[in-house]
């Protein structure tokens, strides 16, 4: 918010019931989703009920000591976020309030009622246009460029139209150089002053030309979803699992390593010590690709579990926002928001106060509409300035007791189209991630597969699939060995037990915390389930030519499978395992 508090004009009502974060004024001359400033302290909230001379506004800070009779302001103005150069790097709250501004403000406790522009309106940058005097500019267009961070060139776009503002016409004057995100930097011959700095609103979405299908893969470098269940740049996927099962660390690990030009990590509602251990390792880590630092390209937006509820509610708009911003840049973005649940539990506590009738569950009627506006906004897009940009959106779901049965998570389903289900079972057998390959799915494999056979091996579609039956079929005869042992099946049946065991320890688990196996790319991934593939096909041929079960099981380059993933040279590695399985088994028989 670019508005400021520091002094108190006229009133324009005043405070009749204070419920919480839910208060209600009388004679205050307010349209839906205008932004307030409520008590004597002027805290903020946001308009979301009129009825009569009645309004009802939800506060984004806490109301203790807030009293009937205090004045309440309208700016007349929806929740908006300030856009420009200098978000990359920063941490912001719900509403987009720097705290690490704030902190060398006032310590690590914010008073109430502060508040300060989302990005630094003192800064200068080195703007250098890339338009002339005499251009015809149209919105979205990109009048110049600055260099925001080592990584990142912050495009100086026309602002979109809202309203009956006009920012089309010929370029009259261009400033390049050193200027501040305020001051004008292209006029129009239509008047138009525009400089660095937008504000938008945060529940509209910002305009684009066209909606497009996503073909693109966004790696991750985690071999279960990269090999098995991919997400494209510009889809949208769901972690739901129960508490402890690893949502947050898959969460971090996306953050850290896709190959998303932007990140933006939305902390809503979750514990402050995982937000502290996001904003400490940050810093420290290095993009794989760039060698740049992780913040270079990413933005924090942190409302912990002990911040202000209200304020969460509006988190997630904040974040996608500053997407769609960087989107329209021509940039891909991913949005991580950890958890959505929380922001449901947000909307269920502010439309109790209303009372409002309650849908499952306790949830708002309006929940799934409200979790569709939001994963909406993804996508893969072709801008105003056609070029082309995506938003692929993350969203962990934390259903009580791990029941994925439950509203947010059933909702969830039906948008996006791709969910990874955590197991807290794989979990507490410290198999990480705890992504369960029976549960879990991705609707984006068909159109990804060109990609993947373009650019890393004609074979991708068809090794991914072999590995997806193998384990199929192990989850089939587990039942049986549950009744009658291992050792009644068929010999055939045994092995496959045995490869579908080096699936699931060599391939399917990774280790977040080692410097190697932290990150694969997909090449490594193919390989690697390539030399499982070997193993599978050598095995079955000497078990084909007579060699017992237990001579093939027991050769010893079978358990160098588990060490493909920390092999820093994994091409040399793999292939010295694959010839040492075809030699040892070949010469069994």
């Amino acid at each position: 918010m670019s508005q400021a508090t520091d002094t108190t004009p006229d009133t324009d009502g005043v405070i009749d019931s204070v419920s919480g974060p839910v208060v209600v004024a009388t004679d205050l001359d307010a349209r839906m989703n205008d932004v307030v400033y409520v008590g004597d302290e002027g805290l903020m909230g946001e308009v979301i009920e009129i009825e009569g001379n009645r309004t009802t506004i939800q506060v984004y800070e806490e109301t203790s000591a807030v009293a009937p009779g205090e004045p309440v302001e309208n700016t007349g103005e929806p929740l908006t976020v300030d856009l420009g150069p200098g978000m990359l790097d920063s941490i912001y709250d719900g509403v987009q309030r720097p705290l690490d501004v704030l902190e060398e403000q006032m310590g690590a406790f914010l008073d109430r009622g502060v508040d300060a522009p989302g990005i630094d309106l003192e800064a200068e940058w080195t703007f250098e246009p890339t338009v002339e005097v005499g251009d015809e500019v149209t919105p979205g267009d990109i009048l110049g460029t600055v260099q925001e961070t080592v990584q990142i060139e912050h495009k100086v776009l026309v602002p979109p139209e809202r309203g009956d503002e006009d920012n089309s016409g010929e370029v009259v004057e261009v400033n390049g150089g050193e200027h501040t995100v305020e001051d004008t930097v292209v006029e129009l011959d239509t008047g138009a002053e525009i400089s660095m700095h937008q504000e938008w609103p945060v529940r509209e979405p910002r305009p684009s030309a066209k909606k497009e299908t996503p073909t693109t893969p966004l790696v991750s470098g985690q071999r279960i979803l990269d090999g098995l269940f991919p997400i494209a740049k510009g889809g949208t996927a769901a972690i739901p699992g129960p508490f402890g099962s690893g949502k947050t660390v898959t969460q971090h690990q996306l953050a850290k390593w896709a190959d998303a030009d932007i990140v933006v990590y939305v902390g809503c509602g979750e514990r402050g010590n995982e937000m502290t251990e996001v904003i400490e390792d940050f810093p420290e880590l290095e993009d794989p690709i760039t060698g740049n630092p992780l913040m270079s390209r990413t933005c924090l937006i942190a409302n912990t579990s002990n911040m202000p509820v209200a304020a969460r509610e509006s988190c997630v708009y904040t974040g996608i926002t500053i997407a769609e911003y960087y989107r329209d840049m021509g940039y891909d973005v991913a949005l991580m928001a950890d958890s959505t649940s929380r922001w449901a539990e947000a909307m269920r506590e502010i439309s109790s106060r209303l009372e409002e009738m309650p849908g499952e569950e306790g949830y708002p009627a309006y929940l799934a509409a409200r979790l569709s506006e939001f994963y909406e906004r993804a996508g893969k897009f072709q801008n105003l300035n056609e070029t082309e940009g995506s938003i692929s959106v993350i969203g962990a779901v934390s259903p009580p007791g791990g029941d994925f049965s439950e509203p947010v998570t059933q909702n969830t389903l039906r948008i996006v189209k791709t969910f990874w289900a955590l197991d807290a079972d794989l979990a507490e057998r410290r198999h990480f991630p705890s992504i369960n390959w029976n549960e879990s799915y991705s609707l984006y494999q068909d159109q990804l597969d060109p990609w993947f056979k373009d650019n890393v091996d004609e074979d991708w579609p068809d090794r991914r699939q072999w590995a997806v039956d193998t384990l199929d079929e192990e989850d089939e005869l587990q039942e049986i060995v549950q009744l009658v042992g291992k050792d009644a099946l068929p010999e055939d049946q045994q092995l496959t037990l045995e490869v579908a065991r080096y699936l699931r320890e060599a391939y399917l688990q990774q280790n977040a915390f080692h410097d190697v196996d932290t990150y694969c790319e997909p090449e490594k991934t193919f390989r690697m389930l390539g030399a499982i593939k070997t193993f599978n096909d050598e095995a079955f041929k000497a078990l084909d030519a007579g060699v017992p079960i237990e001579e093939i099981i027991d050769i010893d380059a079978a358990p160098r499978l588990n060490r493909m993933g920390v092999a820093e040279d994994y091409h040399d590695f793999i292939d010295e395992v694959e010839e040492q399985i075809e030699t040892e088994l070949q010469e069994k028989y």
